[in-house]
């Protein structure tokens, strides 16, 4: 039997279109769905990290110098006695003794009448002996008079001075034992302790690797579990040129910015120090790099299909690396889904 040409390109004609959509089909399938960002230049910092733990610039311990009665004063900004965590300012009175037997062994007024009649004969001998009517050496002996009276009146100021407990800086309170006003309190007793921590130090030791790349000047981020949203200004302040025998590291002080005393004295932190910093450069998510027999890779997008670019890296950090060759601005690198794709895989880009 014959079959017309007509009739056998009808009966391909669905056969044909079914291969079509089944080819599509299939190539829709092999396109790899994967996420991508363009290239861009920025900045990069290389970090050397460390931890330790921080001290206040300033802490004094305020003890008497004599016995007396103890009397905790009352802070004028608040209007209550002192309190722990108050703010003093330098020279502010926290404390006073009181002892009336060691006031009138002072006699502070009696020196201070002393000193004024002194003062008084001493403008008296002048004045005769312009006129000639002293000698010179009754003037130097009403002079030394003087001297002596002022530096006993003087002296006496001083040890009233001691019944004072005053604060040598101005900084917060950190720790106020519990006396009972008017309880004779011993000399060399301590009363309080202050502390200034407007700014920090830290002391960490470092790995003998970084004695090279460690500076002195060099910043440092601060950051505390107890902050996670904020990053503390720090900076190298002092290196050891000494590495430990036993430990094979260096010691490193780092002093610390601390205006709004978001972090306290003691408090464990982390300390990354700037060892190196690049801007304007082609900077990648580290974790999309692929390392193999060819060295670091990564994949491109270019016209549907992935490319694989070999890479070669200058400096990083925890997430991001440099790409020094390889890459270009503008590229569209992929960030998801390169963990199955070849060289000219077909892709399909999704957000």
């Amino acid at each position: 039997m014959k079959i017309s040409n007509k009739w056998l390109l009808a009966a391909l004609l669905p056969v044909m279109a079914a291969c079509g959509n089944q080819n599509n089909q299939t190539d829709n399938e092999l396109a790899i769905p994967v996420s991508v960002q363009d290239v861009k230049k920025s900045s990069i910092v290389q970090y050397v990290s460390t931890t330790g733990t921080t001290k206040a610039a300033s802490e004094a311990t305020l003890s008497t110098e004599m016995a007396g009665n103890y009397y905790l004063q009352r802070n004028p900004k608040t209007g209550h006695p002192f309190r722990l965590g108050d703010k003093v300012e330098k020279g502010q009175t926290i404390v006073k003794l009181e002892d009336e037997e060691y006031k009138n062994g002072v006699s502070l007024e009696t020196k201070k009448l002393n000193y004024e009649i002194a003062k008084l004969e001493y403008e008296k001998q002048q004045s005769l002996y312009e006129k000639g009517g002293v000698t010179l050496r009754e003037v130097k002996n009403s002079e030394v008079s003087l001297s002596q009276a002022k530096q006993d009146y003087e002296n006496a100021q001083l040890q009233l001075a001691k019944m004072d407990i005053r604060t040598p800086f101005t900084g917060i309170l950190v720790n106020l034992p519990d006396y009972t006003n008017g309880t004779r309190v011993a000399s060399g007793t301590a009363v309080a302790t202050l502390m200034d921590y407007n700014t920090l130090n830290m002391e960490v030791n470092l790995p003998e690797k970084n004695l090279s790349v460690v500076k002195v000047g060099q910043d440092v981020d601060i950051t505390n579990y107890t902050l996670p949203e904020d990053t503390l200004s720090g900076k190298i302040s002092e290196l050891s040129p000494v590495v430990s025998s036993e430990t094979r590291t260096f010691i490193g002080k780092i002093r610390i910015d601390n205006p709004d005393l978001k972090l306290r004295p003691g408090m464990f932190v982390k300390a990354d120090i700037q060892v190196a910093r690049r801007d304007s450069a082609i900077v990648i998510p580290k974790d999309i790099i692929v390392s193999g027999s060819r060295g670091k890779t990564v994949y491109i997008v270019v016209k549907g299909a992935a490319q694989q670019r070999v890479i070669e890296t200058g400096l990083e950090n925890a997430n991001e690396v440099q790409v020094t060759s390889g890459l270009k601005a503008n590229d569209r690198v992929v960030t998801k889904g390169f963990e199955t794709l070849r060289n000219r895989s077909k892709v399909k880009v999704v957000k």
